[in-house]
């Protein structure tokens, strides 16, 4: 076996072991050209050594003494030996101190290649050379271990830290799809900022009779939905791929069309839920007519009979003046957390929306800010809560001329006999009125008409809702007049014959408008409801 095959078997081993050949002493020759070192792989320190100014060392001939295989193979497997800097170096004379190049002279020893006394005057001479020179290549190679050491801890960092960004994502993902199945936090842009406080006023619940929530949970469990639907239901989008409403249009009386949005199957069973159990069970003003349980067109106009002056005002869309904050506020007002407040506002309010297609794909686009939609079992009594202080301050102005004040949804109605306010001389006229009833409107988030507002006095038909108030309540003539012409004519000709206007239910429709004019005036609509069921029984 050749000599560097041999230090090959030991320091890297894979060649069958030979025995130790037996040491000799070997005759005095010249100086042999070190052979180039075998380069082989190591891995950098785990802290590169710095660089050391060289000195002369003392070497003593003792340290190159022969050493056995066994041995040999032992110290080579030390870590001191794998890590030498001085491992493949071709350009100069390693130093004798050198684990790995100490073992290397100690196996030329044995070999018999060189003796102690030469090793330690080759040494001596590499110690000169470093002196002289300096170990411009030892630098070099410490600088890329350095370097390479930076590379590969500046790696480790990086993919530390992804680690952990990986972890927390992991982390925040499975936290949020947590709070999703057991609460609500987030309802959308521009609304979810109450969603946070789950404080409610107990006191204010209690003294309303309403049930006691706090939570967007809670809610749900009132409602008996899942949470998930009920996020479904109350979350608001500005373009949305659904839509809780279908909409269409209705002709008015006053001409032009007005926009209806009635709310889906799930939707309406939660509006219900909420006009029932919250919005029900708050009372509302004694002036305010319109929606309330046992009051109607006619309790409306009952108290404007027989007055000198009657002044009909129409709010300007009534019902799209309230939005989603007003309607917030209105349930926070009743005592329920903003929370609660925000769940319910988004339930009963709705944003105008305009059906666009984008990429092959259906989008309803909101047009403008939510509000009250016409069509939904909500809006009307929102509404009546939200007109509460505007009734308030109508009244007062209305009681201080010694006039009277209803409402009927958008409808304001003022009537009275004289414009002289409590404790003044100077009468006011009607356009004060008006220009006051103008600034509480805007004041409270309204606004009034103009093209339909109506001074009405004695000389001509008083109408407040469509019930004439001259002398008592009553239909006007002309319907009265239309009915008995109807019941008239259908005597001799038949009920069928009359349908002029194609009602798919004529009849169901002629009885409705008998039993108006009877809720108005009763006297007048028993007339007429004698002749119709008379008309009816004989077959016509």
């Amino acid at each position: 076996m050749g000599f560097f095959s041999w230090l090959k078997e030991i320091f890297f081993g894979g060649m069958p072991q030979k025995k130790a050949v037996e040491v000799r002493p070997a005759a005095p020759r010249f100086p042999v050209p070190r052979p180039a070192a075998v380069p082989a792989p190591v891995k950098p320190a785990a802290t590169p050594p710095a660089p050391l100014p060289r000195t002369q060392a003392s070497y003593e001939a003792e340290e190159f003494a022969p050493i056995s295989d066994k041995e040999l193979r032992q110290k080579a497997k030390g870590s001191e030996v794998a890590s030498s800097p001085w491992w493949g170096r071709t350009d100069t004379i390693p130093p004798g101190d050198d684990a790995r190049t100490k073992l290397i002279d100690r196996a030329l020893v044995t070999r018999g290649y060189l003796t102690p006394e030469q090793l330690v005057e080759i040494h001596r001479v590499g110690d000169l050379m470093l002196l002289k020179k300096g170990d411009e290549s030892m630098l070099r190679v410490q600088a890329d271990r350095a370097v390479a050491q930076s590379k590969e801890e500046r790696a480790a960092l990086k993919a530390e830290k992804k680690r952990q960004a990986e972890e927390r994502k992991r982390a925040h993902a499975e936290a949020v799809a947590k709070r999703k199945a057991s609460d609500i936090i987030f309802l959308g842009r521009g609304v979810s900022g109450g969603l946070a406080n789950r404080t409610s006023d107990e006191a204010k619940l209690k003294k309303f009779g309403l049930p006691s929530l706090s939570s967007p949970d809670q809610v749900a469990a009132a409602l008996s939905i899942p949470l998930l639907r009920l996020r479904w239901l109350a979350f608001h989008s500005d373009a949305s791929t659904t839509s809780h409403y279908v909409r269409f249009q209705i002709p008015k009386k006053s001409g032009g069309m007005r926009d209806i949005w009635a709310p889906q199957p799930k939707l309406a069973a939660a509006q219900a839920w909420v006009l029932e159990n919250v919005l029900s069970k708050v009372p509302v003003g004694p002036v305010a007519h319109g929606f309330v349980p046992g009051r109607s067109t006619v309790t409306n106009a009952a108290p404007h009979v027989k007055r000198k002056i009657v002044v009909n005002v129409d709010l300007k869309d009534f019902f799209p003046t309230i939005t989603f904050p007003r309607a917030r506020g209105i349930f926070e007002s009743l005592g329920y957390s903003p929370a609660v407040a925000t769940v319910f506002a988004l339930l009963c309010t709705e944003a105008p929306r305009r059906e666009v297609e984008y990429s092959g794909k259906k989008y309803f686009v909101a047009t403008g800010p939510r509000a009250l939609p016409q069509g939904a079992c909500t809006s009307p009594a929102l509404s009546n809560l939200s007109a509460w202080t505007l009734d308030r301050r109508l009244g007062g102005v209305a009681a201080k001329l010694g006039w009277t004040y209803t409402r009927y949804a958008d409808d304001l109605t003022f009537s009275g006999d004289t414009l002289v306010p409590k404790g003044e001389k100077n009468p006011k006229s009607v356009g004060w009125l008006l220009a006051r009833t103008r600034h509480v409107c805007e004041a409270e988030g309204f606004e009034v008409n103009e093209k339909k507002i109506r001074v009405q006095r004695r000389n001509t038909a008083q109408t407040v809702t469509g019930v004439v108030v001259n002398e008592k309540p009553s239909t006007s003539r002309a319907e009265r007049r239309k009915l008995r012409a109807i019941l008239h004519h259908a005597r001799f000709e038949g009920l069928e014959k009359q349908n002029r206007i194609g009602h798919a239910n004529y009849v169901a429709w002629l009885r409705g408008h008998v039993a108006y004019v009877s809720m108005v005036n009763p006297a007048q609509g028993e007339k007429l409801k004698v002749k119709l069921d008379a008309l009816l029984k004989s077959g016509k």
